[in-house]
């Protein structure tokens, strides 16, 4: 949040935008670009498609390439709304913190952010949502519906985050 802070100091002045990581309802929608298979490209994945375990399959997609690392943005095609890697590479931070289900999830696409002190102990110990996958797991982990749950301070070449841009509230 804090390279979204700054991303906000560059922007022009009166542009009404504000910078934020995405909720897991906005960071999916974008993922399935329009569509409603469990990926963006279809039914399956390869790994001409996205950068993942390729050694693994999903469904009867192909074994391919395990990169066994990051690989460049625009290498793979870009979804039906032209967003590149939603699929792999590396796992990106939502702003919501964890809920096992979506029972009194808000409805609107808002984050789903737990009532407790900014900064405290508390919000160190929530964990925090993870959407994508990554160049070192299954294909079934890059599902546009899958998330994971880690601590907030959860690092590694694995993990990095989208910013999103939208009008204010």
């Amino acid at each position: 949040m804090e390279f979204c802070r700054r991303v906000e100091t560059l922007l022009p002045v009166g542009s009404g935008l504000r910078c934020s990581l995405p909720s897991k309802a906005q960071w999916e929608y974008a993922c399935r670009g329009g569509e409603s298979t469990p990926f963006c490209c279809g039914e399956t994945i390869t790994p001409e498609l996205a950068n993942y375990g390729g050694s693994f399959t999903y469904a009867d997609g192909p074994k391919g390439d395990d990169r066994q690392q990051t690989t460049l943005v625009w290498i793979f095609p870009a979804n039906g709304w032209g967003l590149q890697d939603m699929h792999g590479n590396v796992w990106e931070w939502c702003l919501d913190h964890w809920h096992k289900n979506y029972d009194d999830a808000p409805y609107d696409g808002r984050a789903w952010i737990n009532p407790v002190a900014k900064d405290s102990e508390a919000e160190q110990k929530q964990p925090r949502l993870l959407r994508g996958g990554s160049w070192s797991l299954l294909p079934r982990l890059c599902r546009s519906a899958y998330r994971c749950n880690p601590l907030p301070d959860g690092r590694g070449s694995h993990v990095g985050f989208r910013v999103c841009c939208l009008p204010q509230d």
